[in-house]
């Protein structure tokens, strides 16, 4: 696809539709869109779609536009619109000049629907939300017609004007389009187009006090920016002879296979994962989660802030591929495309997390000795870096065990390790408090090993990692997993509500080698053994630094 160096053998059926419309010659420049509601934050499903979007204008050397469709004032805010205009140019996709919006085209559709009326193809209606529900049908059974269905062409436009003037109250009455109320397609039997609202918008502020609807709204706003492939996701297919109906008879073409064409894929689903916006609203809400970019999250917003990359997002999309026809990926995947990313890229640093002291009997008091370490030993491109070792260290506390277990090759009474990118170290006994909790790990080095020496005298079988007490710089860690329960799935079957995992953030005290001072807030490393980690960017500070673990090392998930 767009991302993929190489043009790759197959192409999707959009894509496929696309070069047909070409070789036809229809002498056109391909223009697409992302067209969000600002009514939340972006999740990744979302991401296929603006980088399907953006991938498709650039293959076919086109335009790409970011356009919010804010046609419902009710639920929208500008924290969305900035926080979605922030998710699009951190995914690398640069729109078509400014950051279009569906409401400075209020009077393009406003005369749209006067010219609806004029041809007879719309009239006011005053039935009650209920008992246009009622008048609408079933799946199975035709809808009836609503008996202010045949007013006439200038009663409708008076009332019309009445409704844009305010002189009607809210709710109290709605232009309806005039199709067909026995359609076996629900969504032709007469959809409303505008209500009355009298709400405050965010961009147009109290300058209307009627709004349109978004099957009535969002064609209107393809055509006027000359969008030819409109890409939706599955639950719009249905909508799509409506789609076409708006736009021909408000004059924008004339026939379906004319541009703009609506054209629909599958929609992307994550297991055990929750997307929709409005139960990630409610987990903000109701304080699970510390905001819509919490690390646990899928928004775009909190796969940053969790240290995910624009590049991993890419690949993710790439493998999930473009479809007809809805499936569930896994999340492992997600996470492999991360690892796959930043392993090549990531300074490897060393850090305990669950930490516990190592004194060096026999090594020097005061001695500061600084040893080179590689910093990633796939790409020597990043060099080395150097680190503090002494007589006291942090060791993580799984690498003691008093009384190992079968092949445990860490340090235990009388077991000799190598630390490393130091030296071979001895375990020679252990400190404990009241309780029997073990405090302090004693060992006693051989001088002639130290890494790099070419010591070749003997070979031990486990080596760990360490941070210098004296020098080590404290943090914070967040280790996490699944916000839900896997077991249990997303929700409850009975309840409703959301199976919730109690252990989906744990926070430790973490030290960190000291060249983790040359870094910033967004950053990611490797945490040897520990798995990958960024600097957060909403909690560090100059006396505290935070670090969300973007994923662990190790996944079952194996790439066919």
């Amino acid at each position: 696809m767009f991302f993929m160096e190489k043009e790759p053998v197959s192409k999707n059926f959009i894509e496929r539709i696309i070069e047909q419309d070409l070789a036809e010659g229809k002498d056109v420049k391909i223009i697409t869109r992302f067209p969000p509601e600002p009514n939340g934050y972006l999740h990744v499903g979302h991401a296929k779609s603006i980088l399907l979007n953006y991938g498709l204008a650039q293959k076919y050397n086109g335009l790409f536009n970011l356009r919010f469709d804010d046609t419902n004032p009710v639920k929208e805010d500008i924290e969305f619109v900035n926080s979605i205009v922030a998710d699009v140019e951190w995914l690398g996709a640069k729109y078509n000049e400014e950051v279009k919006f569906a409401s400075n085209y209020f009077q393009d559709m406003y005369e749209a629907a006067v010219r609806l009326i004029k041809k007879g193809k719309a009239y006011v209606c005053e039935l009650t939300p209920d008992e246009i529900r009622e008048y609408r049908g079933t799946l199975t059974e035709p809808g009836k017609e609503s008996p202010y269905r045949n007013r006439s062409i200038e009663e409708n436009l008076a009332l019309f004007e009445g409704m844009k003037n305010g002189d009607f109250p809210d709710g109290s009455k709605v232009l309806r389009a005039k199709i067909d109320m026995a359609s076996s397609n629900i969504n032709m039997r007469d959809p409303i187009l505008y209500r009355v609202a009298r709400i405050h918008h965010h961009n147009t502020g109290d300058d209307w006090c009627i709004y349109p609807m978004y099957d009535f709204a969002h064609p209107i706003e393809d055509a006027v920016e000359g969008i030819t492939h409109s890409i939706c996701t599955l639950e719009f297919e249905d909508h799509r002879p409506l789609y076409d109906w708006v736009v021909i008879e408000c004059g924008y073409k004339n026939t379906p296979d004319e541009f703009p064409k609506q054209i629909e894929f599958a929609k992307l689903y994550l297991k055990n994962v929750v997307t929709g916006k409005r139960y990630i609203k409610k987990l903000v809400q109701d304080g699970v989660v510390d905001g819509w970019d919490d690390p646990r999250l899928v928004t775009i917003a909190a796969l940053r802030r969790r240290g995910f990359t624009p590049d991993s997002l890419k690949k993710f999309m790439d493998l999930v591929g473009v479809a007809k026809a809805d499936s569930s990926v896994d999340y492992a995947m997600l996470e492999y495309c991360i690892r796959d990313d930043l392993k090549p890229k990531a300074p490897r640093v060393m850090a305990v997390i669950d930490p516990i002291k190592l004194v060096i009997d026999n090594y020097p008091e005061n001695e500061i000795e600084w040893l080179p370490a590689t910093t990633n030993v796939e790409n020597p491109d990043l060099g080395t870096h150097m680190v503090p070792f002494g007589k006291e260290l942090w060791i993580e506390r799984e690498d003691f065990m008093e009384v190992p277990v079968k092949k445990y090759f860490r340090l235990f009474p009388g077991n000799e390790v190598r630390l490393m990118n130091a030296y071979f170290v001895k375990c020679v006994g252990c400190e404990k408090d009241e309780n029997g909790n073990v405090t302090v790990v004693h060992a006693t080095y051989d001088s002639e090993t130290k890494s790099g020496s070419g010591f070749t005298g003997r070979k031990v079988k486990g080596t760990i990692h360490w941070v210098n007490a004296a020098n080590a710089i404290e943090a914070t860690a967040r280790l996490y997993e699944n916000l839900v329960d896997e077991e249990k799935g997303v929700y409850d079957k009975e309840t409703g509500l959301m199976n919730l995992n109690p252990n989906s953030l744990q926070v430790t005290k973490a030290y960190v080698e000291p060249f983790i001072k040359e870094f910033k807030p967004g950053d990611s490393f490797q945490f040897v053994r520990n798995g990958y980690f960024c600097i957060d960017t909403k909690d560090t500070t100059e006396e505290n630094l935070v670090f969300n673990r973007i994923v662990s090392l190790k996944s079952s998930f194996k790439l066919n």
